[in-house]
């Protein structure tokens, strides 16, 4: 081995450096070394590189072979822990099986670089149990360790034991651990040891990863002031507290992402055989790290087992918890961790919320079903959302399944007999009463709620009855069938109602045929022939509208007409006319349709339905537009158009709106049919705006792809192009059939050839006025 005689590697590589003739710039591009790092270790910031990054350096400066083994040894002395207490590693054994988490790890590597700019930068890494924050803190620190060569050190904080170490005791095993001597130690004594763990930390360019934190104050105190260091804190809490802290909070793994995790350890064999159960058994883990190693342990030692046998026995939600268990690995274990430490209203609220029917609830749902006040039940869900075992998005507040199904769990066993099902039914009432205050926005004759509602809930608009009706959907719908289930017919038929003018607003729902078809056997339970037509009548046009079940429709319109005929009612006979002309015209029966929509005319004028009378104007001139005569049906909708200004105030304001948005969209697709392009694509791009407005998205979708096919036509592919887009982006909000129509148009644009719009004109009439 050369003699190094004592010299610092720093030293000797500025003077090899300069030996060379070479800058600090010219040597790091030509070794691959950052000119900060070169940098750093001339000027002993940094300790002495790995191997690798010595062996660069010597071949960036050409060394011969005896410089090169007198540059490794003194690298190899620097090192020596004989001679420095840099270099200190203490990470517990890691699991090197890891996928995903590809944005969390970029971005850890930038924050690491903005380290090296001499402050240091702090990440928390909060999330619920078994999200892999420890595996995932390892993994990134591993990866990032040449960066912070001085130690890198992971401290267990023990945040979930009943007592667990207080900062004092922290502070000192980590002051061992850089190997500050024991005199230094007691010289500073135990009031002192802050400001040398600081001062330390400063010195040292330090990885300190801070596992399992209990809150706040257990971190705060070991937290640098100076220093190029980085510290990456793990914890079930949010640890909001914190100041001047990077946030990576960590879910679910994506579903691509959990198939990885599970294939290696269930073997490629196995996971290729049946896809589809592998794919079950994420979902059924939650798309939980913690849960699917559980689940992958579970089959690598069950070698017999197929995939299938496993995702059919976490088919059963009442064992799942039961069978996500494997040797010492609990998933329950976990759970528990975490809601021991809640306070007992919160761990009540927990219990109660996998009560909600929907996959989350609102603040104001979550009070009812504990009967506390709105702001109290607000600072309890916090609680919870702090915890770690509760997810918040706009006001939203949800579990995943698997602690869902642990909540029921303690549910079970902790709540006193008929309290559940108290709080269940509470709620239920209160969705209901809500949803029939919030549809009547829409309805005529009612609009804004009476000034004696009292309720947790802004309706003070439209559009906000609107929000709290989609937000709410599936919990007011299950409420609904629980309703049907006991028996409170009343309570549907008017819910029914009081939404019926509200589903034009949200028409790819896909449960307005559900929602009428249960209210049509409520009214018939009640034997009133009226509501029993009412509600034929909304049944009818869910099937036609949203199911396009068009023959059964017009059965539908058969039963309303005989029904409304046995309750001697005018409108309820003009309705039934007017969905039967509907239905008729869609299966080309156009003199059939034009019969029963004079039918509907007549009797809307007789009874001076307005509403009704501009349906059926309306539908006049779709019937036309369907048989082929476009000149007579754009007379016809600029009649009705001139009915609507006549009218005024005397129609519902958000039945106008949307009358008039049709009819804009249905002038553009007569002109499309005359060929006028142009003016049809003025039309169909002012209905699509409009559409657009008023947040429906469904008819938005619809309005786009007829335009991009108008623009189409008119050889301007680059605006088609653009409402196709447009029509993609709207996800899942829009008509699913004009999503794949306009993916579809794009994939034909990206092939340079263009698609002929799908079908004729009939295609495209999607009113959903009544």
């Amino acid at each position: 081995m050369a003699d190094v005689g004592g010299e610092g590697f720093g030293p000797l590589l500025r003077q090899s450096r300069l030996a060379a003739s070479l800058t600090i710039e010219a040597l790091a591009e030509a070794s691959g070394v950052s000119v900060r790092g070169i940098g750093d270790l001339e000027r002993g910031r940094r300790a002495t590189p790995q191997r690798g990054t010595v062996a660069a350096l010597a071949d960036g400066l050409g060394l011969g072979e005896a410089e090169r083994e007198r540059l490794l040894a003194a690298a190899r002395a620097g090192r020596d822990p004989r001679h420095t207490t840099v270099g200190v590693r203490a990470f517990p054994r890691g699991i090197h099986h890891f996928v995903g988490r590809e944005a969390e790890l970029a971005r850890l590597t930038a924050l690491a670089e903005e380290a090296a700019s001499g402050l240091p930068v702090v990440v928390a890494l909060p999330g619920p149990p078994g999200t892999g924050k420890t595996t995932l803190a390892l993994h990134a620190a591993r990866m990032l360790a040449d960066r912070f060569p001085d130690a890198q050190l992971m401290v267990d904080l023990r945040g979930m034991d009943e007592t667990p170490p207080g900062p004092a005791e922290l502070i000192l095993r980590v002051l061992k651990a850089l190997g500050v001597p024991d005199r230094d130690l007691a010289k500073a004594g135990p009031q002192g040891h802050p400001e040398l763990y600081r001062q330390a930390l400063a010195e040292r360019c330090c990885l300190l990863v801070l596992d399992n934190a209990r809150d706040e104050a257990q971190v705060r105190p070991l937290l640098p002031g100076a220093g190029t260091g980085m510290v990456m804190i793990t914890s079930r809490r949010m640890l909001t507290g914190l100041e001047s802290v990077h946030r990576l909070p960590l879910g679910e793994l994506s579903p691509a992402e959990s198939a990885a995790f599970l294939t290696p350890l269930v073997g490629q064999e196995r996971a290729d055989a049946d896809p589809d159960a592998l794919a079950e058994v994420a979902q059924r883990c939650a798309h939980l790290p913690l849960a699917l190693r559980v689940a992958g342990n579970w089959l690598a030692t069950r070698s017999g087992w197929t995939v299938r046998r496993l995702a059919d026995r976490l088919a059963l939600e009442e064992r799942r918890l039961d069978t996500l268990t494997a040797g010492d690995l609990h998933l329950s274990a976990a759970f528990d961790l975490s809601y021991r430490q809640l306070t007992p209203r919160a761990a009540r609220l927990f219990r109660l919320l996998s009560l909600v029917d929907g996959p989350d609830v609102d603040a104001a749902g979550a009070a009812r079903l504990t009967g506390r006040p709105l702001f109290d039940t607000e600072d309890t869900l916090e609680e919870l959302v702090e915890s770690g075992l509760l997810g918040t998005d706009r006001d939203r507040y949800r579990f995943h399944d698997l602690l869902c199904l642990y909540a029921r769990g303690r549910l079970r066993a902790e709540e006193p007999d008929g309290s559940a099902e108290a709080a269940r039914s509470a709620l239920h009432r209160w969705l209901l009463e809500t949803a029939v205050v919030a549809g009547r926005w829409y309805e005529p004759d009612h609009g804004a709620p009476p000034p004696t509602w009292q309720g947790d809930v802004d309706l003070s608009t439209a559009e906000r009855a609107r929000q709290w009706l989609q937000a709410e959907g599936d919990n007011w719908l299950a409420a609904l069938r629980a309703a049907a289930a006991a028996g409170q017919h009343a309570t549907v038929v008017e819910v029914a109602e009081a939404l019926h003018w509200f589903s034009d607003q949200w028409i790819f729902w896909g449960h307005w045929p559900e929602v009428f078809r249960t209210a049509v056997r409520s009214a018939q339970a009640l034997r009133d022939p009226l509501v029993e037509a009412t509600q034929l009548n909304y049944h009818a046009w869910a099937l036609l509208i949203c199911e396009g079940r068009t023959r059964d429709s017009v059965e539908r319109t058969a039963q309303a007409l005989a029904a409304a005929r046995r309750a001697g009612d005018l409108p309820q006979q003009g309705w039934a006319h007017y969905y039967r002309a509907w239905a008729l015209g869609l299966l080309g029966d156009h003199a059939g349709a034009a019969r029963h929509n004079r039918e509907a005319a007549g009797l809307f004028e007789t009874v001076g339905d307005l509403h009704g009378t501009l349906q059926a104007m309306s539908n006049t001139a779709q019937n036309l537009s369907l048989g082929g005569r476009q000149e007579e049906a754009i007379a016809e909708i600029l009649r009705t158009l001139a009915f609507l200004d006549q009218a005024g105030d005397r129609i519902e304001p958000h039945i106008a709106a949307f009358t008039r948005t049709t009819l804009q969209m249905n002038l553009g697709l007569a002109h499309t049919a005359l060929g006028n392009w142009s003016e049809g694509a003025a039309h169909l791009r002012a209905a699509a705006d409009l559409w657009r407005d008023s947040a429906n998205h469904g008819l938005e979708s619809r309005a786009l792809v007829r335009l991009g096919d108008a623009l189409l036509a008119a050889g301007r592919h680059d605006e088609a192009r653009t409402a196709f887009t447009r029509a993609v982006s709207l996800g899942k909000a829009a008509d699913p059939s004009s999503l794949a129509d306009a993916r579809a148009r794009l994939d034909g644009l990206r092939a340079h050839r263009a698609p002929p719009p799908a079908g004729g004109s009939a295609d495209c009439r999607t009113t959903g006025t009544e």
